[in-house]
């Protein structure tokens, strides 16, 4: 109890605790508009493949930028990385509330904007993530990762249910506009809130290739930090893709509506809020490479019995349990790797830990969906668990093997 009292005290201090908070408002706003935007897109008679198109614009710019925005926020004031992407950001929202004001919104507008999101997340994420071990004690780290984590599920829970209220007093506007507002108490954080001194930085240098690649095959030589990413890239491959086909699991399959979807999804964000709020109660001292592994592997086991799940209601029960794996493991994932890298590299772990999580469950959303014209969702489903339990036996068996020191975290 102890651990986990501790861990809810850095909830009140001043930093952590308004970055947090912060932090929650903003992801609010974020998932009511990712609820909204595909309605938004379908009611001006986008289709199907516009609203991929538009999902692929956001994601697509991880592959290629992330990794300078691990260099950004390894070699800049991470706080005004921060705020000024986000201050790019609140411009999208901002600029369809007026268009969908004056009547002139076009689907073309709308992916456009995507992309500029999808843009500064790339640039930014890096510089938000790891920000936290700057503003907390190392051995803080892990709970303030997984409060962190808290927030961000309970954003997931929070913003589709503020989004449903909205689309119906006020339809898909009311959304946007909560989406530009919930940006602002993170930018005034960032500037105001924040310490100056957020990262090692090296001003004056310019940020080039063998730069980047020298700082890559650093982390890569760590065998902690290596087993912790492919344990994070396997399950957004192979696991990922439970909740992006979950749609036509319910519709197709289970033969549910739109309100059993949306249950089936609330489940998802349930089941990764309570394994962020356990992760509070763990010591410092446990070895996170078992939580990350077996969690990792258990995902998996969830992932092939929703393939074989013949009731609707037995899948918003393994959603719970396939959401509190998720998080434990790639929350655990994320505190060895904070912990693990050193200070002047942390910015490009982060953003490798970025690549492997969306990178990944972009490569295992296409992969599937070719697997699923072939075989059918549940087969494909099936066929990915059984993949990634026995690839997380494996890794999980290796990296266990390795004899560098764990830190507490």
């Amino acid at each position: 109890m102890s651990a986990f009292s501790d861990s809810l005290g850095l909830l009140r201090t001043r930093r952590f605790g308004t970055f947090c908070f912060a932090s929650l408002l903003s992801n609010i706003g974020t998932w009511a508009q990712q609820v909204a935007e595909p309605w938004l897109l379908l009611s001006l008679g986008a289709s199907s493949f516009l609203i991929g198109l538009d999902a692929f614009a956001i994601s697509a710019p991880v592959w290629i930028l992330t990794l300078v925005g691990g260099i950004l926020a390894d070699r800049s004031d991470r706080r005004r990385v921060i705020a000024t992407f986000q201050s790019i950001q609140m411009l999208c929202p901002t600029l369809l509330v007026i268009l969908l004001l004056t009547g002139t919104v076009q689907p073309w507008i709308v992916i456009v904007l995507s992309l500029v999101v999808g843009i500064t997340d790339a640039l930014s994420m890096p510089s938000f993530q790891s920000i936290v071990p700057s503003i907390v004690k190392r051995e803080q780290i892990a709970s303030a990762l997984a409060l962190n984590s808290s927030q961000f599920n309970l954003s997931r829970i929070l913003g589709p249910a503020f989004a449903g209220v909205l689309m119906a007093g006020m339809g898909a506007v009311g959304c946007f506009a909560l989406s530009a507002a919930s940006y602002l108490p993170l930018i005034w954080v960032a500037m105001w809130i924040l310490p100056h001194q957020a990262t090692v930085a090296r001003a004056g240098e310019k940020i080039d290739r063998s730069d980047l690649v020298a700082g890559i095959r650093d982390i890569a030589r760590q065998p902690n930090i290596r087993g912790a990413l492919l344990t994070v890239l396997v399950t957004s491959t192979l696991c990922g893709p439970l909740i992006i086909f979950c749609p036509v699991l319910v519709k197709d399959v289970l033969h549910g509506d739109a309100r059993e979807f949306s249950i089936a999804i609330g489940a998802f964000g349930v089941g990764g809020l309570l394994g962020a709020i356990g992760l509070l109660g763990v010591d410092a001292a446990h070895d996170r490479r078992r939580l990350s592994s077996w969690s990792a592997a258990s995902y998996g086991l969830m992932t092939a019995l929703a393939g074989l799940n013949p009731w609707f209601w037995g899948l918003p029960a393994l959603l719970v349990l396939a959401g509190f794996s998720m998080s434990v493991s790639n929350t655990s994932a994320n505190s060895l790797l904070q912990a693990t890298v050193s200070p002047a590299l942390r910015g490009r772990a982060v953003s490798l830990y970025m690549l492997a999580l969306q990178g990944g469950i972009s490569i295992g959303s296409l992969l599937t969906g070719i697997s699923v014209s072939f075989l059918g969702v549940r087969d494909a489903l099936l066929v990915n668990g059984i993949l990634a339990v026995m690839a997380h036996l494996a890794l999980g068996r290796k990296w266990m093997r390795s004899t560098v020191p764990v830190p507490a975290v």
